[in-house]
């Protein structure tokens, strides 16, 4: 008898892992030597802060365009053409001028968007379901690994080779994730399109008729507008409340950056254990600690960069697979990552901003924290209801 059961596909995990490695490393490489890129290119400091912003803009603005892409060329290619795509945008923004460098961090966040969008088609084609989870618990996890990596290394390998090199390492990394792709999918899997067409019988439900989707969208922008305000500002709230240096200030953005990994590694567990709607309710709990224990004890800063940052990996990890849970098929998807990623990269590019202005109209920190604070009770309550209505269709 013929098992039924798919196999875990570890040849095309290794090669998303690598690709995942690709889709943050960049785009918080410039952090650790803003000052030397401005000093050379005559940045001003909402100029320098624009290298980072541009991408996540970018994540929202080019996600309709992935899909079209995906459809048109097939999910395989379109990992290969991110992976090239990102890799010609980080020589465009080490090589050039001011304007060289803008374009080229555009580049970078467009081709970006793309594999934002395909990886997990890629998982809800490939991946059991039943492990689909822990698939998306991986790929979480290296989007984590790759930023932490990057922060570290960047600023040593400019002292030994300028900041044009350091900015620009992490190509190495994209052209052993192409090889990996070539070896996972063949040659011709990754270079020769295919077009994605809905197979007779497949099903492709409408995306903004579903309030399933819609619950998936307000808890993934509830998700993306905490962790980009908490990574933009909670440096400068340690340091505003607790008097920290910009050093031990730092380390609190650290840890909250560095438990991404724990969490989206142990999340797919708890899913299998206290199934979806739990997982949302743990999250969303140990998220809490942030804004809850930042307004009540913030001497406790590091108990509450653990949990949280335990919780924000874990928060990407419970949406992207309950958006693969929702979906009907491959390409149905496919049009509901791009609507659910669109809105919550949205959401997310205008949270600094937002977070910012609460600051400087109240000169404190309560209210940023309050607003952080009700983005997260929205992820919990649409995560739940989404969650509900999910676990009803499939029963």
């Amino acid at each position: 008898m013929t098992s039924t059961v798919r196999r875990f596909p570890w040849l095309i995990m290794i090669a998303v892992v690598l690709a995942a490695l690709m889709l943050r490393g960049p785009i918080v490489a410039v952090a650790p030597v803003i000052d030397q890129i401005s000093g050379d290119l005559g940045f001003s400091a909402a100029q320098a802060g624009a290298l980072t912003g541009i991408p996540v803009l970018c994540f929202a603005a080019f996600t309709p365009l992935a899909l079209l892409l995906s459809r048109r060329v097939g999910p395989n290619v379109s990992l290969t053409i991110m992976l090239v795509g990102v890799i010609v945008g980080i020589v465009i923004r080490s090589l050039g001028d001011a304007t060289a460098a803008f374009a080229g961090t555009i580049v970078i966040g467009a081709f970006i968007a793309i594999g934002n969008l395909v990886i997990p088609i890629i998982v809800r084609r490939d991946v059991d379901p039943l492990k689909a989870p822990l698939a998306i618990g991986i790929y979480t996890s290296a989007l984590n690994v790759g930023s932490t990596a990057t922060s570290l290394a960047t600023a040593p390998l400019e002292v030994g080779l300028g900041w044009r090199v350091a900015i620009a390492a992490s190509i190495v990394i994209g052209v052993i994730a192409i090889a990996a792709w070539m070896v996972a999918v063949g040659t011709r899997g990754a270079f020769v399109p295919q077009r994605s067409v809905v197979a007779e019988g497949e099903e492709s439900p409408a995306v903004w008729g579903s309030l399933t989707a819609i619950l998936l969208v307000l808890a993934f922008c509830g998700q993306a507008f905490s962790y980009y305000g908490v990574t933009a500002w909670l440096p400068s709230l340690l340091a505003d409340e607790l008097g920290y240096t910009a050093q031990q200030a730092g380390s609190g953005s650290s840890i909250f950056q560095v438990m991404a990994i724990v969490g989206a590694l142990g999340i797919p567990f708890v899913i299998s254990r206290f199934g979806r709607i739990g997982a949302f309710v743990i999250a969303g709990a140990m998220w809490l600690a942030v804004p809850v224990g930042l307004l009540l004890a913030p001497d406790l800063w590091f108990v509450w960069s653990v949990l949280a940052g335990a919780a924000q990996g874990s928060g990407f990890t419970i949406v992207i697979s309950a958006t693969i849970a929702l979906a009907a098929s491959s390409h149905h998807a496919g049009r509901l990552g791009a609507v659910v990623q669109a809105g919550g990269y949205l959401a997310a590019a205008t949270s600094p901003s937002i977070l910012g202005a609460a600051h400087e109209a109240t000169g404190g920190w309560d209210l940023p924290l309050v607003c952080v604070l009700i983005a997260l009770l929205v992820f919990i309550t649409a995560g739940v209801a989404a969650s509900l209505r999910i676990r009803r269709a499939t029963a």
